[in-house]
């Protein structure tokens, strides 16, 4: 998207949640888009924003969204906006979005539902824009009006990792199979979350459906756009996902192996990581970072307080590169898991398309 003589007006669902409280955060002041409305619950409907949310971002609530009345998530209580963003729960996105797309909103979905659909892009910006172009295949053949369509972006985890692997596929070939553990954020959860009691002094070692997700998404991701639809990358993934004591940032820390022989050696893996650029970069769009990836050099980096905010939480931080002793290389990563691995990337995502 090339910048607009005037801002584009939107709409944010699921705007009194974690996620939505994010979009609106992000939004304050964004060159391209104006929040024009907001959705929610019944139960919050009729409310002012300000009244409705119980606001848990670091910032105040932007003053022109504060006093917007709360509205149904349905697509006649918003006349005057052009593009959804969604931080629906996936408990009512599904529907939701659908009707949002058949009305002719552009639909940019954090939501799992229809992540996996092969006319859906599943976009993580910094790695896979080029699937924004199935747009027009998906209009027709799900009967979209002409400016309707419907992006998702991947899970908050899936995000952060997909960025280094495709830095290193596009340089080394094929990744053939990978184990990643991660340590995710309460916020992930959304509010209120994690009982303090299960989570304060303790590590939760299960988080409902993720593994499933960081086992089959990145296929999709990496994968490319065939003559049905999107069509996934082989790659054998095996997760565990773990819920600890932290407020904001995803670690992930990652083995995988190379189907070439030799493998790349520590040095080149940097080289390579370090001088990744992607796409929303070499556009210049407003929320695209400088760098996508940094990696630090420290023994004791990144960690969730001193690297998830870098370049604005759109960055992935990558550290411990090194070799490994089953697979070929392993490293950690960090990632914003409520900006870049949420309403950082459908933002971005829009900026784009």
């Amino acid at each position: 998207m090339s910048a607009p003589k005037e801002r584009i007006p939107v709409v944010v669902l699921g705007a009194t949640g974690t996620v939505g409280q994010r979009f609106i955060q992000l939004l304050e002041s964004h060159p391209y888009f104006v929040v024009a409305g907001v959705g929610a619950s019944p139960r919050s409907a009729g409310k002012p924003y300000t009244v409705a949310t119980n606001w848990k971002m670091p910032t105040e609530i932007p003053a022109s969204t504060a006093s917007l009345n709360v509205q149904t998530c349905e697509p006649k209580n918003f006349p005057t906006c052009r593009i959804m963003f969604s931080g629906l729960d996936s408990d009512v996105a599904g529907e939701i979005e659908t009707d949002f797309a058949n009305a002719g909103f552009a639909v940019f979905s954090n939501a799992k539902n229809h992540r996996m659909d092969p006319l859906v892009p599943l976009v993580v910006p910094l790695v896979n824009t080029s699937h924004l172009s199935i747009l027009d295949t998906q209009r027709k053949a799900k009967g979209y009006p002409k400016k309707g369509f419907l992006v998702t972006n991947a899970n908050c985890a899936t995000t952060g990792l997909v960025v280094p692997l495709a830095a290193l596929q596009n340089a080394f070939g094929p990744i053939t199979k990978m184990h990643v553990t991660t340590l995710q954020a309460i916020s992930g959860a959304g509010y209120p979350g994690v009982p303090s009691l299960d989570i304060f002094d303790n590590v939760v070692p299960y988080i409902s459906g993720e593994e499933e997700k960081l086992e089959i998404e990145p296929g999709k991701i990496l994968g490319h756009i065939g003559s049905s639809g999107f069509v996934s990358q082989e790659i054998q993934v095996s997760a565990v996902c773990n819920r600890v004591a932290v407020l904001d940032g995803h670690t992930e820390c990652v083995s995988l192996s190379f189907e070439r022989r030799p493998p790349p050696s520590v040095e080149e893996i940097e080289k390579v990581l370090n001088e990744y650029i992607a796409e929303p970069t070499l556009l210049g769009v407003p929320s695209a970072p400088k760098n996508a990836i940094i990696v630090r050099k420290e023994v004791n980096r990144p960690q969730p307080r001193l690297d998830r905010d870098a370049n604005g939480g759109n960055s992935v931080t990558v550290g411990r590169i090194r070799k490994c002793n089953l697979f070929d290389i392993k490293f950690v990563l960090l990632s914003h898991n409520t900006i870049l691995g949420a309403a950082g990337s459908s933002i971005m995502n829009a900026e784009v398309a």
